[in-house]
């Protein structure tokens, strides 16, 4: 069995020349991404969100599945590697989209407007900025740099959506109640990093308390500062990107909205 998975997973192994951060391939790539992100979040924007978030975390779930399985069986030669463990910040809404039909009790619409809002601002800010700095989303395989593109095309795709269909809120206190669930999502990442150590370079959220932080800009400060306090200055960089998505979704929608009225 394993034998015949590892054939599956090799058929599809078709190798590609790394691309390289904006080269042509990569702009033209985002360009059309993120235009389709833009149409489909505009057109679905009434649809159910139970049925929008539940079937794109359906569709994210099934790509990390066959991803693991290609990074288990191709790149890494039967042995799992950690620092592909799917729980870094643009993993988190494939899980908020796979709960969300269970937030449908009637106390339960606190949560669920947190949920769009998280994925509306931590997701939305995931896509993007994986899109502007793409080195990890580029892979010498088709199928993992597809799905590395595809993934965060999703991303765009669902901040704007739940920006546009209303679950997410607009106001200040909307963004403040994503705070809890964004700690404890990094509270669950520091426990891996931790736990999973003695096994892997596991490396969750970027915040792991044995190396320099990985992200641009804020892998020097680490080296400058200590990598406690340059994770404690990058949670909250993340913090602060969340509130300025959350600030141009809000405004985005107001346009939206005094434009339907004056026409």
């Amino acid at each position: 069995m394993q034998d015949l998975i590892q054939r599956f997973f090799q058929a599809a192994a078709w190798p590609m020349q790394t691309p390289v951060p904006y080269s042509p391939f990569h702009l033209c790539a985002a360009a059309l991404g993120v235009f389709v992100a833009v149409r489909a979040a505009r057109k679905l924007a009434s649809a159910p969100k139970e049925r929008v978030l539940f079937a794109c975390g359906s569709i994210l779930a099934a790509s990390e599945l066959l991803k693991q399985g290609f990074l288990y069986y191709v790149v890494n030669g039967r042995s799992y590697d950690w620092w592909y463990f799917p729980f870094q910040l643009c993993s988190i809404p494939m899980y908020l989209c796979l709960i969300f039909p269970l937030l449908s009790g009637p106390g339960m619409a606190r949560a669920r407007r947190a949920v769009c809002t998280f994925i509306q601002d931590f997701g939305l800010l995931g896509g993007v900025m994986a899109l502007a700095e793409p080195s990890g989303l580029f892979h010498p395989y088709w199928a993992l740099t597809l799905h590395g593109l595809c993934w965060h095309f999703m991303l765009i795709f669902l901040g704007l959506y739940c920006a546009g269909s209303g679950g997410a809120g607009r106001e200040r206190a909307a963004y403040l109640d994503t705070l809890p669930l964004f700690a404890a999502c990094c509270a669950v990442a520091m426990f891996i990093n931790v736990a999973a150590h003695p096994y892997g370079n596991a490396d969750m959220f970027y915040i792991s308390p044995y190396y320099p932080n990985g992200q641009i800009v804020f892998h020097q400060i680490a080296l400058e500062i200590g990598i406690t306090a340059g994770n404690l200055i990058y949670l909250t960089g993340v913090a602060l990107g969340g509130w300025i998505c959350h600030v141009a979704c809000r405004r985005i929608a107001h346009r939206r909205a005094s434009d339907r009225f004056t026409a």
